[in-house]
């Protein structure tokens, strides 16, 4: 059997078979965000560091000073990042502003030959008060250089401002942002299901809506969570433990308030480095938080008292980084608002079912089946009296989460499939308008070992994965806004474990849908570590 773990511990340059022949620049996306859909007129550009060199395990720091005056259309931040030829581990990247997280993603793997380069934006448009103030920045992105490990990473960073154009209207964005942890060090470790990211905020008395944006990022015996076993069999299968669910529960002074579902990332350096040249996974280099609607406690949070919002990982084993940002809009027309949270059928937790079917043969070979689902259904429903009259947000959503890993053998060939399917629907209710959201995120991994018809064995390993998310937005029955977004990964790598010799195929899909239903579809393939492909075009709506 194949151990995940292993495989992901190990650095690029001592299992990278470079083709002959020149590997092209890996290709990176922007992780189906907006960032590229600009503006015009051209932006006001801030740098905020430029060719930072990263060689050890200590941040670095910059100062950001207010220079491109709003009110904007758009901010978006843009990381350049390059690593030098030589060997190397994938890295986790932060920088934050602020404290606030403003970037957070992980770095490319090494090639002992070759030294890739990679672009990643986001749009912090919603964080612009932000950038208001002056505000100290911080980077984390801790790379260990010495004579075994010679990969040295360099970034720069900016942020554009786009202007409102003449005649136009700023887009509304939160008042403030509150960062989680509010002090210097990044992402918080959670090595537990009890273990707690909390920060307690005093905040303003008049917040029409709140929203909380999550990044939960798996880390060690955590990093492949969704092959893992449940604990009475995880030692036999040389596995980590807790099961194969995880979930990030988010409380306000100890109540549960939201739930934010965990993509499952996977890094450059995971199951198989060769799989990722020269594209990617999804999200690999450019993670998307999950934002939670926290409106329904918009009333509770405005009452002026200290309020201690907490973010935990249901079957975090070791570990989770933990990092969030609380954005608050207020309410202009008044100092004070007053209201309640109405309902909230959230509960204490989950209650995934975990079905086993497993068996360890003669050879010490897992055979069998491991099933864990999760469902829940819940509301929360709260208002707030405000200037321009009494405001209801319901939220009424579904998480279901389905994780089965088969274990097959016969007489010359081994295979181990692992599928995920994760999913979050959320419908927002108003007096007039309800916005309907859909999230999925599925992967499939299958490791085959098995003889070639020449007698020796081969070891192919195969990864689809998705990131999907849409919203339809309907005002008295009639729908006036529709947006939505795919990003798809496709490899595979066949792997002759006697010479040596591989075969790597690997695209990936990313569509976004407008809001008047048109479609654009980019495309990029791959073949044996190199890009035959790159297609720009329409595509039909979902």
């Amino acid at each position: 059997m194949l151990s995940l773990s292993a495989a992901a511990e190990t650095p690029a340059g001592s299992t990278l078979k470079v083709k002959s022949g020149v590997i092209q620049t890996p290709v990176v996306s922007n992780s189906a965000d907006s960032a590229d859909a600009v503006p015009a007129p051209a932006p006001c550009t801030v740098t905020l560091f430029n060719n930072f060199q990263f060689v050890n395990f200590n941040a670095q720091y910059f100062t950001y000073t207010p220079s491109c005056p709003g009110p904007w259309s758009k901010v978006v931040f843009k990381g350049n990042f390059a690593i030098t030829p030589g060997i190397q581990f994938d890295r986790t990247a932060e920088i934050s502003l602020g404290y606030v997280n403003i970037y957070y993603g992980t770095t490319r793997e090494d090639d002992p030959t070759f030294g890739p380069t990679w672009n990643v934006t986001r749009d912090l448009t919603d964080y612009s008060s932000l950038f208001n103030t002056a505000e100290p920045g911080e980077v984390d992105l801790g790379n260990e250089v010495n004579s075994e490990y010679t990969g040295v990473i360099t970034g720069t960073a900016t942020l554009d401002f786009y202007p409102v154009p003449a005649g136009g209207t700023a887009p509304l964005v939160a008042d403030a942002v509150y960062p989680l942890p509010d002090g210097p060090g990044g992402a918080v470790a959670l090595d537990s299901g009890t273990s707690l990211l909390s920060q307690t905020f005093t905040l303003p008395t008049n917040i029409e809506s709140a929203y909380l944006d999550v990044f939960a990022q798996s880390q060690s015996d955590d990093e492949f969570w969704w092959s893992c076993a449940p604990n009475d069999v995880a030692g036999e299968l040389d596995d980590c433990g807790n099961t194969a669910f995880r979930e990030t529960e988010i409380s306000i002074d100890g109540n549960p308030a939201g739930v934010a579902p965990v993509y499952p990332w996977i890094f450059t350096g995971g199951i198989d480095p060769t799989l990722w040249l020269p594209i990617p996974d999804v999200q690999t280099l450019n993670f998307v938080p999950y934002r939670v609607d926290l409106t329904p406690f918009a009333a509770t949070l405005s009452n002026g008292q200290p309020h201690t919002v907490s973010l935990s990982v249901y079957n975090a084993d070791n570990y989770f980084l933990v990092t969030a940002a609380l954005l608050v809009y207020e309410d202009h027309g008044s100092t004070t608002v007053t209201g309640a949270t109405t309902t909230n059928t959230i509960g204490s937790g989950p209650t995934p079912v975990v079905s086993e079917n497993i068996n360890i043969d003669s050879n010490g070979v897992p055979v069998g089946t491991i099933l864990v689902t999760s469902q829940r259904q819940f509301s929360v429903s709260g208002y707030v009296n405000t200037s321009h009259g009494t405001v209801t947000t319901t939220l009424s959503q579904s998480v279901d989460f389905s994780n089965s890993q088969d274990y097959t053998e016969t007489s010359n060939t081994y295979v181990q499939t692992t599928n995920v399917t994760s999913s979050k629907n959320v419908v927002t209710g108003g007096s007039t308008q309800t916005i309907n959201q859909q999230f999925t995120y599925p992967l499939n991994v299958l490791l085959t070992l098995g003889t070639a018809p020449n007698g020796d064995e081969d070891e192919t390993i195969a990864v689809k994965q998705a990131y999907d998310r849409s919203a339809t937005t309907q005002s008295n029955g009639t729908t006036t806004d529709y947006t939505a977004a795919t990003q798809n990964y496709a490899g595979a790598d066949t792997t002759d474990l006697v010479t040596g010799d591989d075969l790597l195929q690997n695209s990936q899909l990313l569509s976004t849908f407008t809001t008047n239903q048109t479609c654009t579809q980019k495309q990029i393939k791959a073949h044996d570590d190199l890009v035959v492909s790159e297609t720009l075009s329409p595509c039909t709506q979902q």
